[in-house]
């Protein structure tokens, strides 16, 4: 009975063993369960504020950091944008068994156990990469309550993620010594690269430096991190993961590193980013980083030379894409006293005379000029408004060619002038280009010569056009940048302006030659505010447009800075900073042909000895459309060119209808505008000349109201020195009649203005036989020739 006793006792107790074996994991989860729902994991912040705010460059490596709130550098990376070689040594040694375990690896702790007490020290580690995650997210004492929590928190993560999700954690926040954590800031820090590009020795070291970041960090100790290095080489050799012809070499390499967690490239950009930046994610730009350094140190060295304040910005677009190479906002961004933290793309400058292609080509497009139209350089009025040109002078007739290539002031107010400021500020806007105007001011005439407002970024994606066939484009600053593009002008005004703007030499070629080889073709165009406040200097030429603005961010003038004498130069040497590649230029589109044309008229001539052609040249004409000679501005009767006279056949002198002259003859005159007078050659002043009244006719000869002549100075004067003076001779100059103000040129070059009635001091400079010539607001002029002698 005793006995049927103990063995029914017996199997009650093994059945409630055998119970609680199989109700063990039962329990077990649902412990493990409740524990997970009361300790949930301590997971980075769901709205990305762990990573710090990247600006990229075309090729990945940061251009500047922004770090997060609590100063660390990190960058955030998936594991395909890490080198394999990386991930090899991490897996081999820190835990070769990863995708196997369930976070905890029981053997491993066993044996680091086994070890500590035989050899009374830490040998081996007996942690998971499971494990060291958790001990990253959730820090812990080194004693066994420490350790358990640490396994419970590595369980908990392989529950809720999968193996790749829990190695993306570690990329991205493993301790690498100092404020840097994550696989990704480390190879920017200590390697100047990004992960994917690691070697087998870089990413030996990088697999082994979490382990200890702050007595290994290669910086500051590399013989340690070398020695550290090493181990893991030898560590993938016996494991067989890599052979060991490629250990040994990588443990010949030096252990070469720096510490630039906070790259500073392209700065101003990054920060123009950084508003609309996501911190999980890089602003990957398109910028190429050895261009960008390239000219950020070019800048720096250009601006070393001028004075303080002085800033520079370059922008360097590609043209096909719109994508921004390379951003140079100020010359010098940690240098305060050049207000290097201005950003000077951005900022809105007086253009100077960059807009004036624009102005050329919307003329061609209009029919109003041809590339050889005649236009008059001399003194004129435009309903008050009296401009200059930059050097002060005036060089008469010259084509629209001409004029343009040398920025002259009046012909483009006067073409300004004809078309219509508001027609131009609005094809402006159409195309993209919207100027700044000054409160209440409108578009007016003094917006070609730089009495506007514009930014370096717009101006580029603008003359881009010349380059694009016409279409204006917004430079992209990002990947994430749509392209957007606008028709600015047709194809063909495009072609033709760009051939006239590279038709130019570029300042500071030896001999003034052209520039030689690739960069022949260079369209550009500079430009200097008023008060010499704004330097410019906008080219497009090899599938890039490249802007220039020198100044001083403050508005302060800078005397002698003017867009040839100091954008130019620095737009070239960028140009010569722009990889070599095959380039076609675009193709003369078919609205675009050659023809010969004549002057003053404009038209082409009839015949080969055309008596109405006093000059011929060779003209790109649009459309088929070859208009002629503006009307003359000084023309009070809209006169008709060329003009018809009744001539005597006799005399060759001007009858009229009630001359009592037998059979008169019709002679066609080609007039000049009348401003260019001075500047005619004697053969082309007679062909101009309108004859005289034939005294047969008994009618006087009509005076001109507005007749200017020079006073005291008698044609075929001979001036002398005075006395005994061995200095050169000096005449009062003073002329009777004209209008406005009146001008003084010697040999067609200015020498001095007055008023009406008043009279100028002139010391002569040169011996030799001289052309004096006197032109007043209304077109009118006088000339006298004189020869100077100096002392014997």
């Amino acid at each position: 009975m005793k006995t049927d006793h103990i063995k029914n006792e017996l199997q009650r107790k093994s059945g409630l063993v055998l119970a609680c074996a199989l109700a063990a994991p039962f329990v077990m989860t649902l412990a493990f369960l409740l524990a997970d729902a009361l300790f949930p994991l301590p997971l980075p912040g769901g709205d990305s504020r762990d990573f710090a705010v990247a600006v990229a460059s075309a090729d990945g490596a940061p251009l500047r950091v922004f770090p997060d709130e609590k100063g660390v550098w990190r960058y955030p990376v998936t594991p395909d944008q890490v080198s394999s070689l990386y991930l090899e040594a991490l897996i081999t040694y820190e835990d070769k068994h990863f995708y196997e375990h369930p976070g905890v690896n029981p053997f491993s702790l066993i044996r680091a156990f086994w070890t500590t007490v035989t050899q009374k020290g830490v040998v081996v580690g007996g942690s998971t990469l499971t494990m060291q995650v958790s001990r990253i997210l959730d820090p812990h004492s080194k004693t066994i309550p420490g350790k358990c929590k640490q396994m419970f928190r590595a369980l908990q993560l392989e529950w809720h993620f999968n193996k790749q999700e829990i190695l993306t954690l570690y990329l991205n926040y493993a301790p690498f010594g100092g404020p840097v954590e994550g696989v990704q800031a480390a190879s920017f820090t200590y390697l100047g690269k990004p992960a994917k590009e690691l070697s087998h020795a870089e990413a030996a070291l990088l697999a082994v430096l979490p382990q200890s970041p702050s007595r290994i960090r290669p910086d500051r100790h590399p013989d340690r991190a070398r020695r550290a290095r090493d181990k893991v080489l030898r560590r993938m050799v016996s494991q067989g993961v890599w052979p060991k012809q490629i250990a040994e070499e990588a443990m010949m390499e030096g252990v070469d590193a720096g510490f630039a967690p906070r790259p500073m490239m392209a700065p101003l950009l990054a920060r123009r980013l950084k508003e609309n930046a996501r911190p999980d994610a890089p602003v990957q730009t398109f910028i190429d980083p050895a261009l960008q350094e390239a000219l950020e140190a070019m800048a720096e060295r250009f601006i070393a030379s001028t004075p303080d304040g002085t800033s520079a910005a370059i922008l360097v677009m590609e043209n096909a894409s719109l994508e921004v190479k390379a951003y140079v906002g100020s010359a010098d961004f940690l240098d305060a006293s050049r207000f290097g933290h201005v950003d000077m793309i951005r900022a809105v400058r007086s253009p100077g005379s960059t807009l004036k292609p624009y102005l050329y080509a919307f003329a061609l497009e209009e029919g109003l000029i041809h590339s050889q139209s005649l236009l008059v350089d001399a003194p004129f009025t435009f309903s008050g408004y009296r401009p200059g040109n930059f050097s002060d002078g005036f060089s008469g007739p010259v084509s629209a060619a001409q004029a343009l290539q040398r920025s002259l002031n009046i012909p483009a107010v006067d073409l300004l002038d004809r078309i219509g400021p508001d027609f131009f500020d609005s094809r402006l806007r159409q195309g993209g280009l919207n100027l700044t105007f000054p409160p209440h001011g409108k578009p007016n005439l003094s917006m070609i010569l730089g009495g506007v407002g514009a930014d370096l970024e717009s101006m580029v994606g603008a003359f881009s056009a010349f380059d694009r066939g016409g279409l204006a484009g917004k430079p992209r600053l990002t990947t994430e940048d749509p392209v957007r593009e606008r028709r600015l002008m047709k194809p063909g005004a495009a072609f033709i302006i760009r051939d006239i703007l590279s038709r130019q030499r570029r300042p500071g070629a030896p001999g003034g030659n052209p520039m030689a080889g690739w960069a022949r073709s260079v369209a550009w165009k500079t430009g200097t505010s008023y008060g010499f406040r704004d330097s410019w200097s906008i080219g497009a030429y090899g599938g890039y447009t490249i802007g220039v603005w020198v100044g001083r961010p403050d508005g302060t003038p800078s005397p002698g800075f003017y867009g040839r004498a100091t954008a130019a130069p620095l737009m070239f040497s960028a140009f010569d900073c722009l990889p070599r590649r095959d380039f076609a230029l675009q193709p003369m589109p078919a609205s675009v042909s050659r023809a010969e044309i004549g002057w003053p008229l404009g038209v082409a001539p009839e015949g080969k000895n055309d008596p109405l052609c006093a000059e011929k040249r060779t003209a790109w004409i649009l459309d088929g459309v070859i208009p002629p000679t503006l009307p003359d501005r000084l023309d009070d009767q809209w006169t008709c060119n060329p003009i018809t006279v009744m001539v005597n056949p006799e005399t060759g002198l001007r009858v009229d209808a009630d001359c009592p002259v037998f059979n008169p003859a019709a002679e066609k005159i080609a007039l000049w505008p009348r401003a260019a007078t001075p500047w005619l050659t004697p053969r082309e002043k007679a062909m101009a000349a309108v004859p005289s009244m034939d005294p047969a006719c008994g009618k006087a000869v009509s005076v001109t109201p507005s007749v200017i002549k020079i006073m005291d100075v008698q044609p075929d004067t001979v001036l002398r020195p005075a006395g005994a003076s061995r200095a050169m001779p000096v005449l009062e100059l003073s002329a009777l009649g004209g209008r406005g103000r009146l001008f003084w040129m010697l040999d067609r070059i200015l020498i001095g203005s007055a008023g009406v009635g008043e009279s100028i001091t002139y010391q002569f400079s040169r011996t030799g036989n001289h052309e004096l010539t006197v032109l007043d607001m209304a077109g009118n002029s006088d000339s006298v020739n004189i020869q100077v002698m100096g002392s014997s």
